[in-house]
């Protein structure tokens, strides 16, 4: 494993980190542990997770959200040094008015709720879960900005936020002295580019750290899905994920997976290797976000971890993939 500067911090981050959002949702603590321990021992340092993780976000329950936090929290309790641990906030985690935003008053209960879950005393990256025109971002900042001073959080960073939103939060932070964004965590994948057009230039010119999830396209790109092909019985499409659909019925990304087979193939790489070297083979990428169910999704995906791919193969990979 390869360890990147994040953004303009003294944080040095692997280039592939953790996503834990099967951790109690589609996976029990007991597999969750296993994928854990494999992620630290392939030399991944960095966690991701969200307040909203958990079964809740399939079937609706507000009692079955955070359950990620919690299973997380019981695996981590030894070796919660050996991680930076990140999480989101945002979402409604109650029924009340209240119970979600990014208010002063809801950001410091859903800290306190995270760090209970979790079973820490901090929170190495604090992020903001998406944008909210509900708030004014200067009362966001300035509570974010109070919980550092106290301890709490390490740094802040956001998530899916648009470059003009970015740039308008650290313009506040400029002008009162609060500590500002310094990461960004966008989708990016051969499948959903966007963040090519505004995202990453703005971080690279504003020394933004970059931790993506998807990259390979929601499991779209580990090739287990098929066209006119039953789904595997436990992947997120038989889980019925929407947003997996969604990608699925508007975009032509399993005939892409097609055009892309044979490329991985030339290269010795399996699709989902591909997948994951095209995107941290793109400059301005801090680390990249792999979410596992099982052990060996870990295990095959990194196999082949440090095989980047060259300026000519990028180039021949846009030529081809222009028309999807």
């Amino acid at each position: 494993m390869k360890y990147r500067k994040l953004g303009r911090t003294g944080l040095k981050v692997s280039e592939v980190s953790l996503g834990t959002m099967a951790f109690g949702r589609w996976i029990d603590e007991a597999q969750s542990a296993n994928i854990l321990d494999l992620a630290l021992d392939k030399g991944i340092n960095l966690v991701d997770t969200a307040d909203v993780y958990g079964k809740g976000m399939d079937t609706g329950k507000l009692s079955q959200l955070g359950e990620s936090e919690e299973v997380l929290g019981n695996i981590l309790k030894a070796k919660r040094n050996q991680v930076l641990l990140a999480t989101k906030f945002n979402s409604s985690m109650g029924s009340g008015m209240n119970d979600g935003g990014q208010s002063r008053y809801h950001i410091y209960r859903a800290l306190e709720s995270s760090l209970k879950r979790l079973q820490t005393d901090y929170i190495d990256l604090y992020q903001v879960h998406r944008f909210s025109p509900d708030t004014p971002i200067e009362e966001t900042l300035r509570a974010l900005d109070d919980l550092i001073k106290q301890g709490k959080i390490r740094y802040i960073g956001c998530s899916n936020y648009a470059a003009w939103q970015i740039a308008k939060a650290h313009g506040i932070s400029a002008l009162h002295n609060l500590n500002r964004f310094e990461t960004i965590q966008p989708e990016y994948s051969l499948i959903t580019r966007g963040i090519e057009q505004e995202i990453l230039p703005f971080a690279q010119s504003e020394g933004v750290g970059v931790i993506v999830y998807s990259p390979l396209g929601r499991g779209i790109l580990s090739g287990k899905y098929r066209e006119g092909i039953a789904a595997p019985v436990d992947s997120r499409l038989a889980h019925g994920e929407e947003r997996l659909k969604v990608l699925l019925n508007q975009s032509n990304a399993l005939a892409l997976v097609n055009v892309l087979q044979p490329l991985a193939d030339r290269r010795g790489l399996t699709l989902p290797q591909f997948a994951l070297s095209w995107v941290l083979s793109k400059p301005g990428i801090s680390s990249a976000i792999i979410g596992a169910s099982k052990p060996e999704h870990i295990r095959d995906t990194l196999d082949k971890v440090n095989e980047y791919l060259t300026i000519e193969e990028l180039k021949e990979i846009d030529h081809i993939t222009e028309q999807f």
